[in-house]
């Protein structure tokens, strides 16, 4: 779509900008937009779209955008999720409950990649067409999913450390013994932080060789083993990346996480890797008071993912260095799209969607406040 049309859609200028804005990593499809052009609902159309949870603003952000698109097509849909992103067992339940009304399509974003692939098969008997967003699902029976709504999060992953490595290079270049880089992920079952947590590891692997200091990861098992390049055992390396997860998905059991890492006098830096992660890393903080964002002076750096306010004002002070945002309002708002372009019986392509580094000197861009929800 272009530009003057994206307008006319309702969408603000602002909205607009940050959709056609070149991203910090670029998506493999230029105009995610395009194969939407004049769609419109056969029938009005309800679809039940399943979020991850309601505790956090991101999801709240998704659930506009589907409003947003439901408006523009004329069609509706139920948002349902559990109450934590750790409730596997509840959203599974939902899904089948859902499943079983026979609905037209239905939009997914799963816990657990891996707990809801008997429910994709179901969906493939049925002929209910499945749109990720948010996370896709790597073992998805053949013909279930029709599309996939999601950033490139293994991407998203380099970007954070990419910006980390600029501000702790000379950190690790000058350390006179062992230094550690913290990773919290809230989980190592959902396909996006999978993704995302070994996009930063691997990134940070590969940035830490070229400059000539050996690396090891420990910590949580799943990241350690997909850790591409680590050259050295954790006792023997110059730099340790320590993965922590925490047994369920909360701020608070992240926050524990973050400050075991955070405590110890040789950590140099840490990211959080969603909402909730990035806010357990703040928590911790709250006790520990050792982020900021001259390493240089001693401060330990630390990098967020996604937004929110507490993550946004630790970025704006400095707290944070800054932290990746993806676009949970356009994921959802392009989910309702893809979902309606199914049940007319149209063929869907996949929609990337684009992520960008925000730190204090660009919160207020046109190209990136529209993506920092509250």
């Amino acid at each position: 779509m272009t530009i003057k049309k994206l307008v006319a859609l309702g969408l603000s200028a602002a909205m607009v900008a940050s959709m056609t804005a070149a991203p910090v990593f670029a998506a493999e499809e230029a105009d995610p937009a395009a194969q939407f052009e004049g769609l419109k609902a056969n029938e009005a159309y309800e679809f039940p779209m399943m979020v991850k949870s309601f505790q956090s603003t991101y999801w709240q952000a998704a659930v506009e955008g589907m409003q947003k698109a439901a408006d523009e097509l004329g069609v509706t849909f139920t948002p349902q999720g559990p109450n934590s992103e750790s409730d596997i067992a509840d959203q599974v339940n939902m899904i089948n409950t859902a499943i079983a009304a026979k609905p037209v399509g239905m939009g997914l974003a799963a816990c657990d990649t891996s707990s809801v692939t008997e429910a994709l098969q179901k969906c493939v008997d049925d002929g209910i067409p499945v749109v990720t967003f948010d996370t896709g699902v790597s073992d998805a029976p053949e013909g279930s999913v029709v599309a996939e709504v999601v950033t490139d999060n293994a991407q998203a992953g380099s970007v954070a450390a990419e910006n980390m490595y600029a501000a702790i290079k000379d950190v690790i270049a000058n350390a006179e013994g062992q230094v550690i880089i913290g990773e919290i992920n809230q989980d190592a079952t959902a396909q996006n932080i999978q993704l995302r947590g070994a996009g930063f590891i691997n990134k940070m692997i590969e940035l830490i060789k070229a400059d000539g200091k050996t690396v090891a990861v420990a910590g949580n098992e799943f990241y350690v083993n997909a850790a591409e390049g680590a050259d050295a055992e954790e006792a023997d390396a110059d730099v340790v990346i320590q993965v922590a997860v925490p047994a369920q998905t909360t701020v608070e059991l992240c926050s524990t996480e973050a400050q075991a890492i955070l405590s110890k006098e040789n950590c140099i830096a840490v990211f959080g890797s969603n909402q909730v992660a990035a806010e357990g890393v703040l928590a911790a903080n709250a006790n520990l008071n050792v982020l900021g964002s001259d390493a240089a002076a001693g401060d330990v750096i630390g990098v967020g993912f996604d937004a929110g306010s507490i993550i946004k004002a630790a970025v704006q002070d400095g707290t944070f260095l800054g932290a990746v945002t993806q676009s949970p309002l356009m994921m959802g708002y392009y989910a309702i799209y893809a979902l309606t372009a199914a049940a007319n019986g149209d063929e869907v392509e996949d929609v990337p969607t684009a992520g960008y580094w925000y730190d204090s000197t660009n919160m207020e861009d046109e190209s990136i406040a529209p993506n920092l929800y509250d």
